[in-house]
C-alpha cells in the first residue's frame, strides 16, 4: 500500500533539530524523500544515520539568498522536481522592546522573514513550471495574534502572514498551495530564551505542546485532496491563555 507522500520530494528548512527534525521524521514516515538544509552538519548526520537514505543533509547558511537557491538548484538536477518547501528556520527574541539588543533583531529578523521569503521564493518557479506543490511557512500565533511579552517576535511573525497570503493567492491559479501553520508554545530549544519564570509556568501548567504536534497537523495539511489548501492552521496547547 502505497504511503500518502510516497515519493515526494520535500526540503524542510532548520529540519536538523526542534520542530523541523520531528517533520523530516514524519514527512519520511509517510514516504517523502526529504533534503535538510541546515547549518548544523554534525545533526544533519545524526539525523541520516537515524532515518536512512531518504534523508538528505544540505549545509546551507540561510542569512544568504543564493545558498538557499544553491541547495534547490542541487536538489532540483538530482531529483527533477520539488513537491514540498516547508521554510520551518526561525529564532526568538522577547521581552520589552525599549531593553532589546538591536543586534539580536537583526539576526532573528533576517531568520524569521528574509530566509522564509527567499525559501519560499526559490521553490516558487519550479513548482509553478510542474502545475504543483506545496509551500508551508511556520509562523506563529503570535502572527495572528498580538503577544505582549515579544513584540518583536510577534513583528517577525505577522510579516510572514502578509507574504504567504499574497503569495498563496498569486500562486493558485498554477496548481500551487501555500500556506501557514501558527503553533503556540513548543517543547524546543527556542524557549531557552524565554523569561525563566514564564518558562517554568508554562511548562508545568500544561501549556507546552511538543513537536510531534506540529508535525502531524503540517503532515494533515500537506495530505488534503488537490484544490484545498489549509489557509491557516492555528495550533495551541489546551491550556493556552491568549
Amino acid at each position: 500500500m502505497s504511503l500518502p507522500l510516497q515519493n515526494k520530494i520535500a526540503t524542510v528548512t532548520g529540519g536538523a533539530s526542534g520542530i523541523g527534525l520531528e517533520c523530516v521524521r514524519h514527512l519520511i514516515a509517510n514516504g517523502a524523500v526529504v533534503y535538510v538544509l541546515d547549518r548544523d552538519k554534525a545533526a544533519m548526520e545524526k539525523a541520516h544515520a537515524e532515518l536512512g537514505e531518504n534523508l538528505h543533509g544540505i549545509e546551507v547558511d540561510l542569512f544568504r539568498h543564493a545558498s538557499i537557491q544553491e541547495a534547490v538548484d542541487r536538489i532540483l538536477k538530482e531529483q527533477g522536481r520539488l513537491d514540498i518547501m516547508f521554510a520551518n528556520a526561525g529564532s526568538y527574541v522577547g521581552g520589552d522592546a525599549w531593553e532589546g539588543d538591536p543586534d539580536a533583531w537583526d539576526r532573528m529578523l533576517i531568520l524569521n522573514i528574509n530566509a522564509a521569503l527567499h525559501s519560499a521564493r526559490v521553490a516558487m518557479a519550479p513548482m509553478m513550471k510542474q502545475g504543483s506543490g506545496d509551500i508551508v511557512i511556520t509562523s506563529s500565533v503570535a502572527g495572528v495574534v498580538p503577544v505582549m511579552v515579544e513584540p518583536v517576535y510577534t513583528a517577525s511573525k505577522h510579516a510572514i502572514q502578509a507574504f504567504t497570503h499574497t503569495c498563496r493567492r498569486q500562486l493558485a491559479p498554477h496548481g500551487v498551495r501555500m500556506s501557514a501553520i501558527q503553533p503556540g508554545p513548543v517543547v524546543t530549544p527556542l524557549i531557552d530564551d524565554w523569561d525563566p519564570e514564564r518558562r517554568k509556568a508554562a511548562l508545568e501548567n500544561g501549556g507546552m505542546m511538543q513537536p510531534t504536534d506540529v508535525a502531524e497537523a503540517l503532515i494533515f495539511m500537506l495530505t488534503r485532496r488537490q484544490g484545498t489548501v489549509v489557509r491557516d492552521l492555528v495550533l495551541l496547547p489546551s491550556r493556552f491563555d491568549i
